[in-house]
């Protein structure tokens, strides 16, 4: 295998991995949402009277959640835009 043939087998596996990495992020940041809303519908239906200090936790929660994915994005916009896996593979070869 030349350099150009590696180069595109690296940046065809990068973009697998990068829609793995916003998929399931997105998958896990929605579902632990859905969770945690559910939750607090239930807990808000057992006692009206803590809906105020259980709406802030909700929401610092939930930008907590939002926190991760967009973190998991960050990491795979930089693997999309500016590989370093490419640069390591061209030092390897030496082209």
């Amino acid at each position: 295998m030349n350099l150009v043939e590696l180069v595109a087998h690296v940046q065809g596996l990068t973009a697998i991995a990068i829609g793995v990495i916003i998929g399931l992020g997105a998958l896990g940041a929605c579902l632990g949402i859905a969770i945690m809303g559910s939750k607090f519908l239930e807990s808000a239906a057992r006692q009206p009277e803590l809906v105020p200090l259980l709406q802030g936790r909700m929401f610092l929660l939930a930008g907590l959640i939002d926190a991760a994915f967009i973190i998991g994005l960050a990491v795979a916009l930089l693997f999309a835009f500016s590989n370093p896996l490419i640069s390591a593979l061209r030092a390897a070869v030496g082209g």
